[in-house]
C-alpha cells in the first residue's frame, strides 16, 4: 500500500480530486503545485472530465481562446452548475476574468483585461492578502486583469494602487496574479481548505 499524501494524512480522507481546465494556458503549473500539496488532478477538457471533482481551477492563459473552448466543448452549464453546486474554484489571471459576469457570470464582479497594461508591462510585487497567514504573497502579474466592479457578497482580499487583484465570493477565489509560478503554495492551501482538506491559511469571511 502506497503511503498517504499530505492531504490523507491531515485529513483521514483520501487525497482531493482538482479538475483543472487545460483548453489552453498555464494548467501544468498549477497541476504541479497541487500535486506537491498532496492532491489529485485532473485535467478537464470537456464536461465528462468534470464528473467527481472535489475543486475546480481555471488557470491563466488567453481568455478569449479559453472562452471559444468552453463553448466548443460544451462546458458553459456544466461549469455553472458545477459553481452553483459549492464546488470550491480557483481562477487566476485570465481564469478571473472567465469567472465574471460577462463570461461565464458565476462571480458578481466585472475584471478589466489588461489592466495593468499589455505584455511589456508585466511586473512582480509581494503584498499582504487579508487572513493569509505568514508574511507578503509574493506575486507575478502577466498582462493582468483588475476587479473592476463587484457586489455586496464579494470579499476583496488584497488590492495593488488601489485595484482589488484578490477576490473571495462563498467558496470561489479569483486571483489577478500568478502564484503557481513564484513557490507561494498558501493560495493553493487555502484553495483545498474550502474543500475540506487540510487546514486553512486564510480566515474564513
Amino acid at each position: 500500500m502506497s503511503p498517504a499524501t499530505g492531504a490523507e494524512q491531515a485529513t483521514g480522507r483520501p487525497a482531493p480530486l482538482v479538475g483543472i481546465l487545460a483548453l489552453q494556458g498555464g494548467f501544468e503549473a498549477h497541476e504541479r503545485v497541487l500535486r506537491r500539496l498532496g492532491a489529485r488532478t485532473r485535467q478537464v477538457r470537456v464536461p465528462t472530465d468534470l464528473e467527481g471533482i472535489d475543486a475546480l481551477v481555471l488557470p491563466g492563459g488567453e481568455s478569449t481562446v479559453m472562452t471559444l473552448g468552453v463553448e466548443r466543448e460544451g462546458l458553459k452549464e456544466p461549469l455553472c452548475r458545477l459553481a452553483a453546486g459549492g464546488t470550491p474554484i480557483l481562477g487566476t489571471c485570465a481564469g478571473m476574468i472567465m469567472l465574471d459576469r460577462a463570461h461565464l457570470g458565476i462571480l458578481d464582479v466585472l475584471a478589466q483585461r489588461n489592466a495593468f497594461g499589455r505584455q511589456l508591462h508585466s511586473f512582480e510585487a509581494s503584498f499582504e492578502v487579508d487572513g493569509v497567514d505568514g508574511g507578503p504573497v509574493h506575486a507575478i502579474f502577466i498582462r493582468a486583469p483588475w476587479i473592476a466592479e463587484h457586489g455586496p457578497d464579494v470579499t476583496v482580499l488584497a488590492e495593488v494602487d488601489g485595484h482589488p487583484v484578490a477576490i473571495r465570493q462563498g467558496r470561489i477565489l479569483a486571483l489577478s496574479f500568478h502564484p503557481e509560478l513564484t513557490g507561494e503554495d498558501r493560495l493553493h492551501r487555502f484553495f483545498l481548505s474550502l474543500a475540506g482538506f487540510g487546514e486553512p491559511t486564510a480566515k474564513e469571511t
